[in-house]
C-alpha cells in the first residue's frame, strides 16, 4: 500500500515537472513585450548545415580521421546550442501563443493555436534530440538528429511573423 502511494506521488511529481518544463513556466516575465524581448535569433540555415548528413559525409571524406572527429565534436556542440536556443524560444512562444489564443478575432486565435502546437512540437523534440547529440559525441558516426527539427522551427518562425501581423507584440517576430 505504501509503495503504491509513493509511486502515485512520484507519477504526479513527474507529470508536474514535465508540464512545467514543456510549457516553459521557468520564465518569470508576465508582460508579453518582456517575454518577446527574450527571444534569441536562431540561424536556421546554419543549424541545417550542422545537422546535414551530406555535409558530415563530405567532411569525413576530405579530412583526416582525427581532424574530422574534432570538427564533428564542435559541430555537434554547436548544434546543441542551437537546439537549446530554439527550445527556449519555443517556451516563450508557447506563452505568447497562449495569450493570443484568448483574442476575440478567430483568425488570431487560430494562428495562435497553430503556433502553440508547433512550438510545443519543437520543445518536445529538443528534449529528445539533445541527449542523442551528446550520445553522438560518444559514438561518432551515428546520425541522431531528425531532419524535420529545423523545418519545424522554420515553420514556427513563419507563424510568429503571421501572428505578429495579426496580434502585434513588439519585437516578437524581429527577434527570430
Amino acid at each position: 500500500m505504501i509503495l503504491a502511494s509513493v509511486i502515485v506521488v512520484l507519477a504526479f511529481l513527474a507529470l508536474f515537472l514535465i508540464l512545467h518544463v514543456v510549457k516553459g513556466h521557468h520564465a518569470t516575465g508576465r508582460d508579453l513585450d518582456q517575454l518577446a524581448s527574450r527571444l534569441q535569433a536562431v540561424d536556421v540555415n546554419a543549424f541545417r548545415n550542422l545537422i546535414d548528413e551530406r555535409e558530415e559525409e563530405y567532411l569525413r571524406e576530405h579530412l583526416p580521421q582525427r581532424e574530422f572527429r574534432g570538427i564533428q565534436r564542435e559541430r555537434k556542440l554547436a548544434a546543441i546550442e542551437y537546439i537549446r536556443c530554439a527550445s527556449a524560444n519555443a517556451a516563450i512562444l508557447i506563452r505568447l501563443a497562449e495569450a493570443a489564443r484568448e483574442d476575440p478575432d478567430s483568425a488570431v486565435a487560430q494562428a495562435a493555436e497553430k503556433l502553440f502546437d508547433n512550438a510545443l512540437r519543437v520543445r518536445l523534440c529538443s528534449f529528445r534530440v539533445v541527449p542523442r547529440l551528446y550520445a553522438g559525441l560518444l559514438f561518432p558516426g551515428a546520425s541522431l538528429v531528425p531532419a524535420d527539427l529545423a523545418d519545424t522551427y522554420d515553420t514556427v518562425t513563419r507563424q510568429v511573423v503571421m501572428l505578429g501581423l495579426q496580434y502585434p507584440t513588439r519585437g516578437m517576430s524581429a527577434a527570430l
